[in-house]
């Protein structure tokens, strides 16, 4: 019983949540509820004028067709005026679906900005995807669903149940006294279809997840003939949701058959009761068929909500989704006084830092360093010693758990986010393009530069000569993630759109990883005239690209185990001496 009371409340709590969005739209929820209105009074009347045209039929030779006439005339403009009254109502609902999925999302995008990289980090692409996009349209199509049902089946229902008690008290209490059994039998299949729809949302968010990493890697699935297993992982999880979505779907159909059969009862009781007081004279024959009408548009409402329950439980399995997102702690705020950065020698001091991905796992422990300014950094050790991961705490897309981190004396901390990132250029072994012209993406990071100045970074990076041989030269489209370039040419354009901001310290990633040997030595010069009196950190596996560095770091386990120039460390024959010569070792 309690685990169904929290169910219960946390569904309470995610559709008061909706509506608080869609609240935002009062004006045309008004609307929208005065032309639901409109719409059941038009539709109650029809009725009542049929029943008086019937008895107005009163025998063979005795009709009058005059009252006949201007009756089925009055019936007409009603259904007439009833359509209209549908057709706006449903507009102004879906205004208020479509805007509320809107803002949404809005937030969901603007969350991604606000959330630390880590939770980024810990969730599959493909899911955060799938909660944006699938998850709030299930939102939108079951808050069109839920409130034109809503609207009009509460209005419905009051209308009817007064048109009903005002033609005869008896038959109108029968008729409530057998309508809610469908309502119990709807609120016990909602519980048993519930906990499917939220497996199938999840299975969802982790198909997407799946075909998103398989999609964008597919040259590396074919290249070690992985198609197969990849075949066999989709096919486990594409048959994990079709048993979701067919349990949930068979659950939630059998609402609307069994809603129906009551509601086929609640007709007998009427025809049966209102069989009789006809006989006994308190129904009119034209009045009895007007109750019949109303029974049913009595019992309407109740087989539209559970018509539509797999929207309204898909909807909210896939807004529990969405708000767990929104509801990810953000990154904590910058300082309300931020310290002004009006200019960056480039002296860095590591403080005792200490830093860990998880509580349970220490990376960096009691790290120290002293960074003159303008001195070129080299940072080298094998894979996972926390290379990465010093320069992810230098431009606080982590922060650290312990210790501090100052430049030119001032702390990190003290700094707003954007002026402490603004110091650094930083180029990454994994080059990033998007879909937009080779201009926009050159100038990314300073998108009023002008073309002379992208096409003088372009120079610098030796990449100008071969945007000149494309077909709209700067204005040429790249496609998304630089697909119709080669690595190195993305590599070269990321390297030029560094140059272009010209920062006061630089972070090269193995930032010449895809590039020829020719191209890397044009590379290398163009770098080493830009590091010219800016602190440089370098992060490097080929270790003949560092030798000019005033001091290389040599870190194992989150640790500097070793320090000094290229002759120093290898001087002293010890773990950086290693390395060098593992990656000269004819064996």
């Amino acid at each position: 019983m309690k685990k169904k009371k929290k169910v219960s409340s946390s569904d309470k709590r995610t559709i008061g949540r909706i509506l608080k969005y869609a609240a935002r739209y009062k004006g045309s929820l008004a609307l929208a509820m005065v032309f639901a209105v409109l719409y059941v009074i038009a539709t109650l009347t029809a009725p009542v004028l049929i029943g008086y045209a019937i008895d107005n039929i009163i025998d063979k030779g005795a009709v009058d067709f005059a009252a006949v006439g201007q009756l089925l005339l009055m019936t007409g403009v009603t259904v007439l005026a009833c359509a209209v009254f549908q057709w706006l109502m449903g507009l102004f609902v879906n205004a208020v679906s479509y805007l509320t999925v809107q803002d949404i999302r809005n937030d969901i995008f603007t969350k991604f900005n606000t959330v630390p990289l880590k939770t980024i980090d810990a969730q599959p692409h493909g899911d955060l995807i799938s909660r944006m996009i699938n998850d709030t349209d299930n939102i939108g199509t079951g808050l069109l669903q839920g409130i034109t049902q809503l609207f009009s089946g509460i209005v419905m229902i009051l209308c009817t149940l007064g048109f009903m008690l005002m033609l005869n008290v008896i038959i109108a209490l029968v008729v409530v006294v057998i309508t809610p059994l469908s309502m119990f039998v709807a609120a016990f299949i909602t519980r048993l279809s519930q906990r499917q729809f939220r497996e199938q949302s999840k299975t969802q968010g982790e198909m997407s997840a799946y075909i998103e990493e398989y999609v964008g890697q597919q040259k590396l699935v074919k290249a070690f003939g992985y198609e197969e297993e990849a075949q066999q992982g989709f096919e486990e999880i594409n048959e994990r949701l079709r048993v979701s979505g067919q349990q949930s779907q068979f659950y939630s159909s059998l609402a609307n058959p069994s809603t129906r059969f009551v509601n086929g009862l609640v007709t007998t009781a009427v025809c049966i009761t209102g069989a009789v007081s006809v006989i006994n004279g308190s129904l009119t024959v034209g009045q009895i068929s007007a109750f019949i009408t109303y029974a049913n548009q009595y019992t309407k409402p109740f087989n539209e909500v559970t018509g539509v329950i797999p929207q309204l439980q898909s909807a909210l399995a896939g807004a529990d989704r969405v708000f767990e997102l929104l509801d990810s702690p953000d990154q904590e705020l910058d300082p309300e006084q931020p310290a002004i950065v009006k200019s960056c020698k480039g002296q860095i001091d590591i403080e005792h830092v200490s830093f860990s991905y998880s509580p349970d796992k220490p990376l960096i422990t009691d790290f120290a360093l002293h960074v003159r300014a303008g001195s070129k950094i080299a940072i080298v050790g094998p894979t996972g010693c926390g290379k990465t991961t010093f320069i992810n705490l230098l431009m606080r897309f982590y922060d650290v758990t312990g210790g501090d981190i100052k430049i030119d004396g001032q702390s990190i901390y003290d700094m707003k986010r954007d002026d402490l990132r603004s110091l650094y250029g930083m180029v990454l072994q994994d080059s990033w393009l998007y879909n937009a012209t080779v201009r926009e993406n050159i100038a990314y990071g300073k998108p009023e530069a002008t073309l002379d100045e992208v096409k003088d970074a372009a120079k610098r990076a030796f990449i100008h000569r071969f945007i000149e041989r494309m077909p709209d030269r700067y204005d040429t489209m790249i496609t998304e993630e630089g697909a119709n370039l080669s690595q190195g040419q993305r590599q070269l354009m990321c390297i030029a759109r560094v140059m272009l901001c010209d920062p006061p310290m630089l972070i090269l990633d193995e930032a010449t990883s895809s590039i020829d040997t020719r191209t890397e030595l044009k590379i290398q010069e163009a770098f080493n005239n830009m590091m010219k009196g800016r602190t440089s950190f370098i992060v490097a596996h080929r270790l003949s690209t560092i030798k000019e560095a005033d001091v290389i770091l040599v870190m194992k386990d989150g640790h500097i185990i070793e320090q000094g120039s290229h002759a120093e460390l290898m001087s002293r024959n010890g773990f950086y001496t290693k390395l060098y010569n593992s990656q000269f070792s004819p064996s």
